[in-house]
């Protein structure tokens, strides 16, 4: 039992309810137009879940063999830098979640279009590689994108746009302008929770030559880039709420604004790291409340 709860805290289960803010909030748009299915909204969730705590073992893996993982970390303490597991059993683990990764999302596009959609098919399937790929390469390798100021970038795309479009077309079989602007806000919130981790982790990133675009800013500009991050992203969705507004349920999501202004108030105004491990939980909790609202509302 502690083997398997050690395990389970490897997975850092914490993390797993910002991954699924896209796929709830496509959901939500995919039932308003028709096309919701249990069936796929499930595993759709199941796959993203895996991949999330793919990456969360990837991220253990990589940092712990480089190094990076040490003691001038202030967050969590790291499976491997506690010497609790060997790299080589979490490189074993990590090739056990690539297979569940690759079977669901296998289920998952036959589910969505069996075969009646072979571009659609194919077009998923390397999208499917790519995210595993982006899961594993984030901190593992000679060249992870993560080492290089990359991070910001590829959670935008891949918890952002193909989060909430992707999963939207896996219920649709087509693309429908509804569902960008979403995309953006979701994507912009997550780069918010990944850009506080790097703020917490600046100092001991930098020592360790991990190039995040935090470390590339500086103490004082990555502030200024935190407050754009949230505040375009609160303007995205505002003008979500305006352009398809049908109703005054649609934009009950700006309850969620109250949050974010309280929270970008306190990072601005702190720099202490482990005030900034609270305001990353806090954010990828109201990034989730807010997905929740927005989707609601429009069906509302």
């Amino acid at each position: 039992m502690k083997n398997i709860s050690l395990w389970i805290s490897t997975m850092r289960l914490r993390t797993l309810p910002l991954s699924i803010s896209g796929i709830i909030l496509a959901s939500c748009l995919a039932e308003y137009n028709g096309f919701f299915n249990w069936k796929i909204c499930v595993l759709a969730i199941l796959t993203t879940l895996s991949l999330q705590i793919l990456s969360n073992l990837a991220n253990d893996y990589g940092d712990g063999v480089k190094g990076t993982d040490n003691n001038d970390r202030i967050g969590p303490v790291r499976a491997i830098q506690s010497g609790k597991i060997s790299p080589d059993d979490m490189f074993n683990a990590i090739r056990i979640n690539i297979l569940i990764s690759i079977g669901l999302a296998f289920a998952l596009i036959f589910s969505a279009f069996g075969v009646k959609h072979f571009l659609l098919t194919m077009l998923f399937f390397v999208l499917g590689v790519a995210c595993i790929v982006a899961a594993i390469r984030y901190t593992m390798g000679s060249n992870a994108y993560g080492y290089r100021g990359l991070g910001d970038v590829f959670v935008f795309v891949f918890f952002g746009l193909v989060s909430v479009i992707g999963c939207y077309v896996l219920f649709a079989k087509t693309i429908d302008h509804v569902v960008f602007l979403p995309a953006c806000t979701i994507g912009l919130l997550s780069m918010g929770v990944l850009n506080l981790n790097n703020m917490r982790d600046i100092i001991s990133d930098e020592k360790s030559n991990k190039m995040t675009f935090a470390v590339k800013l500086g103490q004082n500009k990555v502030k200024v880039y935190h407050t754009v991050l949230i505040g375009l992203a609160m303007v995205l969705s505002a003008l979500f709420g305006l352009l398809y507004y049908t109703s005054p349920y649609n934009l009950i999501f700006v309850v969620a604004y109250i949050p974010l202004i309280i929270h970008l108030i306190k990072v601005n105004k702190n720099s202490v790291p482990k005030l900034l491990d609270l305001e990353l939980k806090k954010l990828a909790l109201t990034t989730v409340f807010l997905a929740i609202l927005m989707g609601i509302g429009h069906l509302l």
